[in-house]
């Protein structure tokens, strides 16, 4: 159990996890977001590291990914379902992320996220993350914006960005 989400805890997604993702990736995004394989690609990919929020039932309520590149790490997602929202899921998945970051010595976490998705914004941005640009036409088919956000992940331990 975690403060801010209780009754959940955090673990490493497996490939038999792709059925839940593919739920939950349905209901946050649309059908089709992604399919079964590209998510399996990216749980096991290389340079990726994906979690997973699963409550006191080991339903899995949320899940999370990062890229490493040997320099910076990419959020990839933070998605929790609809019903958990709101709870502190997204933001236990987040601090997990950026502890691994951490752990691999990256400079940064970078992201983009739809402009008009307002929790998102808020969970990056009270977690410390600074908007950098406008990215135009980014999300498709919806030709949706998104901004680009930056974190120093070195600031808290005193070291020169």
């Amino acid at each position: 159990m975690t403060a801010g989400a209780p009754g959940v805890e955090v673990r490493a997604l497996t490939t038999q996890d792709v059925p839940a993702l593919v739920r939950m990736e349905d209901e946050l995004f649309g059908a089709g977001a992604w399919s079964a394989q590209s998510l399996l690609e990216e749980v096991v990919g290389p340079g990726r590291w994906y979690v997973g929020a699963q409550d006191s039932a080991g339903t899995l309520v949320g899940y999370a990914g990062l890229w490493f590149d040997g320099e910076d790490v990419q959020v990839m997602t933070v998605g929790t379902d609809p019903a958990h929202q709101g709870r502190g899921v997204g933001r236990l998945l987040l601090t997990a992320l950026l502890d691994h970051g951490r752990a691999l010595g990256a400079r940064a976490a970078l992201l983009e996220v739809r402009v008009d998705n307002a929790p998102a914004l808020h969970l990056y941005e009270s977690a410390g993350f600074e908007r950098l640009g406008l990215r135009r036409g980014y999300y498709q088919p919806e030709n949706a914006d998104a901004w680009t956000m930056r974190l120093d992940l070195r600031r808290d331990e005193g070291e020169a960005p």
